[in-house]
């Protein structure tokens, strides 16, 4: 079984809480708005990193990273981009099991003609009063399962 770490939304705040829940995983998912070039070699620290370009992300460091990007792990294809309303594929067709993504910094799992969407939420500075989270896939052969963590914010 492989532990997949979803991120998202960070703005330029990597929270120790964040990284705590994120220790140990066997690949990292950074789904936009990164904010900063020091994150990704933060997680990439932690384990394999897949980052994709979020609105917010700008600079030569910003420019490397792909708009989205697709992974294959266990036996499971996903597909990570930043805002779910620009998906310009059609999942099932690609092959994708999973598309995981953020923008709107609202933690949410959804599935929807076979396809298992993620939304890890904002890891980074609160937004009005949505909650600050990560999230995490669970992946056994085909089998894949999702959960969004909660994070305290009082260390911001």
């Amino acid at each position: 079984m492989k532990r997949i770490g979803l991120i998202s939304d960070t703005h330029g705040l990597l929270r120790p809480q964040a990284l705590a829940f994120l220790h140990g995983c066997d690949h990292v998912l950074h789904a936009g708005d990164i904010g900063d070039p020091a994150i990704l070699a933060a997680l990439a620290r932690i384990a394999p990193l897949t980052a994709v370009r979020g609105n917010n992300d700008h600079g030569d460091w910003a420019d490397a990273l792909p708009a989205s990007a697709d992974i294959v792990l266990e036996r499971v294809r996903i597909h990570v981009l930043h805002d779910v309303a620009t998906l310009a594929i059609d999942p099932r067709a690609s092959g994708a099991g999973v598309v995981v993504s953020g923008h709107s910094h609202r933690p949410s799992i959804a599935r929807c003609d076979g396809i298992l969407y993620v939304n890890p939420g904002s890891a980074g500075r609160r937004r009005f009063r949505l909650p600050i989270a990560v999230g995490e896939l669970a992946i056994d052969g085909e089998d894949v399962t999702a959960r969004i963590v909660e994070l305290d914010d009082a260390a911001a």
